[in-house]
């Protein structure tokens, strides 16, 4: 589907030079003098390489429609991943690389949702939130209960994150996958 430069939003996911791209960013630009363009901020979702690129309001890209499948992540494997379709129960082996900083927080099991471009997985979306256990945190300093102050914390899976001080070791809480912040205790 042909869209106009200017009517990029982010998060769509469009076709530029032989490469599928996300759109992060985007600024609309009207100078004094000559016409209205788009900066946009793009990421390739092959190789992850960014690139800005403007675009003026007579240029047409081609915005491209991913499918979406279920998946339930099963084990590491090196440096890939291997996930399995909910539907077929075909495997697939991914890159750690694709999912980034959120990889830390794959569990046995997790269900996931794939997004694949031609047969072709482009990426992966893990739930926003998931329940760790702290192993490690660090003991109140007395004294700093005057202002909301928050402490170093260390989970199950390695990932370090903020706690508020009355959390401590063996506690269960939630966390933002892809912000790796504290959001409350786990029921």
């Amino acid at each position: 589907m042909k869209i106009s430069g200017v009517d990029i939003r982010p998060g769509n996911i469009i076709e530029y030079e032989g490469g599928i791209w996300r759109a992060v960013k985007i600024q609309h630009t009207q100078p004094g003098k000559g016409g209205a363009y788009m900066q946009v901020e793009l990421k390739n979702l092959r190789d992850g390489r960014k690139n800005n690129v403007r675009f003026r309001s007579a240029e047409s890209v081609e915005r491209i429609r991913l499918d979406t499948k279920d998946f339930q992540f099963l084990y590491p494997e090196g440096d890939m991943l291997v996930f399995m379709d909910k539907e077929t129960y075909d495997q697939v082996s991914l890159p750690r690389d694709l999912l980034g900083e959120a990889a830390a927080f794959l569990q046995d099991g997790m269900d996931v949702v794939m997004e694949l471009y031609d047969e072709e997985a482009i990426s992966v979306q893990l739930p926003d939130t998931i329940e760790a256990l702290i192993v490690e945190a660090d003991a109140v300093v007395k004294g700093q209960t005057a202002s909301s102050s928050y402490k170093p914390a260390v989970l199950d899976n390695g990932v370090r994150v903020m706690v508020p001080p009355h959390i401590g070791a063996g506690v269960r809480i939630v966390v933002d996958v892809y912000e790796q912040t504290y959001v409350r205790r786990a029921d």
